[in-house]
C-alpha cells in the first residue's frame, strides 16, 4: 500500500495532575484525512477502577489495544488477588504498543496513549508514544495533532497544586484552543477525573456547527 493511501487521523488529548487528582480530557472528532468521519467519538476509556487512558492515532488499533489492556488487567487481578498499580498498567500497555507498531501489516498501527491513575503510591500521569516509549509526567501532557496548541495554554496557565475545579477549567481551555486551530480536532469535549472516589466522567459537551436559517 502506498503511504499516500494510508488513512491519517488527528485528535487532541490532554492530561494534568492537580492537588487532589488527575484530569484527562479529549475532543470528540474522528477524521479520515480531511473528511470528518465521526462527531461523537469516545477517546477516553476506563481500564481499571482508578486508571484511565486517552487514545490518539489509528482508531481500529486503538480500540483493539483498549480491549486487550482491559482484559490483561482483569486477568492480572484474578491471578494476583490485589489492586493493580499504575506502573504495572503503563508497562503492559507500552509493551502492547511496542509490539503493535512493529507487527508486519499493510497499514501501520500508529497509536499513542496518555495514562493517568491512582494507587497506594499516589497519582501518576504517563505519555506512551507511538513506539511504546514511556514518559512519566509530573505536571501536564498532551497528544495528537492539536497538542501544540494545548501545550501553549498549559505553559502559560498551569500552576502546581491546582484545585480540581481549576484543573477542569484549564483542561477544557487547552482542548478548546486546539479546537479553534486544528481542523482534525473538534465536535465536542469529554472530561474525566481520577480522585479518591475513583474514575468519574464529569463532562460531555457536543459542539454543534450546523447553521440554522
Amino acid at each position: 500500500m502506498d503511504e499516500k493511501n494510508v488513512t491519517k487521523t488527528g485528535t487532541t488529548t490532554v492530561g494534568l495532575i492537580c492537588k487532589d487528582g488527575i484530569i484527562l480530557a479529549a475532543d470528540k472528532r474522528a477524521t479520515m484525512g480531511h473528511f470528518i468521519a465521526g462527531k461523537k467519538m469516545d477517546k477516553i476509556f476506563q481500564i481499571d477502577d482508578s486508571i484511565g487512558i486517552t487514545i490518539a492515532g489509528l482508531v481500529s488499533d486503538a480500540q483493539l489495544l483498549v480491549k486487550l489492556i482491559k482484559a490483561e488487567l482483569r486477568l492480572k487481578k484474578v491471578r494476583t488477588d490485589r489492586v493493580i498499580e499504575v506502573k504495572e498498567a503503563v508497562n503492559l500497555l507500552a509493551g502492547m504498543t511496542y509490539e503493535n507498531i512493529r507487527r508486519m501489516s499493510m497499514v501501520p498501527g500508529i497509536v499513542g496513549f496518555l495514562l493517568g491513575g491512582k494507587d497506594k503510591h499516589g497519582y501518576h500521569l504517563y505519555n506512551i508514544d507511538v513506539s511504546g516509549g514511556i514518559t512519566e509526567e509530573d505536571e501536564y501532557t498532551s497528544d495528537g495533532s492539536g497538542s501544540v496548541f494545548a501545550y501553549g495554554v498549559f505553559e502559560t496557565l498551569y500552576k502546581k497544586d491546582m484545585s480540581m475545579d481549576e484543573g477542569i477549567k484549564l483542561a477544557v481551555k487547552a482542548v478548546n484552543a486546539a479546537l479553534q486551530r486544528d481542523s482534525a480536532s473538534g465536535s465536542g469535549i469529554d472530561v474525566i477525573t481520577i480522585t479518591d472516589k475513583g474514575y468519574q466522567k464529569i463532562m460531555t459537551k457536543e459542539i454543534k456547527t450546523k447553521i440554522e436559517m
